[in-house]
């Protein structure tokens, strides 16, 4: 199969069925054998109902449905290993992405060698409220992750079949998906200008909260990517650290008292100095920290994804 389009989606029946026909009268005149995955996140009204319909009308469409909310990333996973398409697109339903840049983001896929190519709403029809967080946040991602794009969040990305099959998105990691991917090997990572809409129907369901989960996700995937299979090397170099800047603290304070006493010099009791206290802290800390990174190791080395590696191409 040439394409396939996933679709994620939540309470949007009123947009579904316009989005389905904008897809047709894209990609049918390109005579493309393709497959549109709509999921179901769980959603309160008709949207359901409406893909049953669109399904009953066209081969081209697919349904998944979640029996609750489980969110956008959970959607774009199912979407993912339901997807056949040599190249896959996603987009969300609200129609705020266009159908009409699907033939330039495949031609960048197949043409360009990308592994993925990621949309920007560099003209966006959002209110500051939503739009001055975003700039902030994709700024602090580009600083993280060194890759260059200016809109991760953007829901209008095509990726390579590869990609999909190889990564994982769960949690609220749809946001960083360039980023994993990167980490799992696919390096070539593009980016696409594209038409962005004002919402025709329903309302956002963006929220403050996801600025600040947002930020609390990139530091877990940064950290599970460089430390996910040797949590050791940070526990423990951090345990150690602090333990020698405790030991050798209190090393100092006995060999001040020692120091006093041979020359009676009158000193106070060392447990009566408050540094005594912070290095006794500070050798607990570390020694808990070097801890915390052994039972880490060991969890890391009896996890079934310890031998897992990402294998592009093989010859036997």
């Amino acid at each position: 199969m040439d394409l396939s389009i996933v679709v994620p989606l939540y309470n949007e029946d009123e947009s579904i069925k316009e989005l389905y026909a904008w897809i047709q009268r894209v990609v049918n005149p390109l005579n493309w054998s393709y497959e549109v995955v709509f999921v179901d996140d769980g959603s309160s009204d008709d949207s359901w109902r409406v893909i049953q319909e669109l399904r009953e009308h066209s081969v081209n469409v697919k349904g998944i449905r979640f029996r609750r909310n489980y969110g956008k990333s959970a959607g774009l996973y199912c979407g993912f290993e339901a997807a056949e398409g040599n190249v896959v697109i996603t987009m969300d339903a609200d129609l705020q992405d266009s159908p009409e840049e699907i033939p330039e983001l495949v031609k960048m896929i197949h043409e360009g060698g990308y592994d993925i190519v990621s949309g920007w709403k560099k003209k966006r029809f959002d209110p500051i409220g939503k739009t001055l967080p975003s700039k902030l946040f994709n700024r602090t991602v580009r600083m993280v992750s060194g890759i260059k794009l200016h809109d991760f969040n953007c829901g209008l990305k095509a990726y390579r079949k590869d990609v999909i099959k190889n990564i994982e998105v769960y949690g609220e990691m749809h946001r960083y998906i360039p980023l994993i991917a990167k980490q799992a090997g696919f390096e070539k990572i593009g980016e696409k200008v594209v038409q962005h809409q004002e919402r025709k129907y329903g309302v956002s369901k963006f929220g403050i909260e996801r600025t600040i989960k947002g930020f609390l996700d990139l530091l877990s995937v940064t950290f599970i990517s460089k430390f996910g299979k040797r949590p050791m090397h940070l526990f423990g170099a951090l345990g150690t650290l602090m333990f020698v800047v405790g030991f050798l603290s209190a090393l100092w304070l006995g060999m001040s008292k020692l120091w006093y006493v041979y020359h009676n010099v009158q000193a106070r009791l060392v447990t009566d100095s408050p540094y005594f206290y912070i290095a006794l802290v500070s050798m607990v800390i570390g020694t808990q920290l070097f801890l915390a990174g052994f039972l880490a190791e060991l969890v890391s080395r009896s996890g079934s994804e310890r031998n897992r590696y990402h294998i592009s191409e093989t010859i036997d």
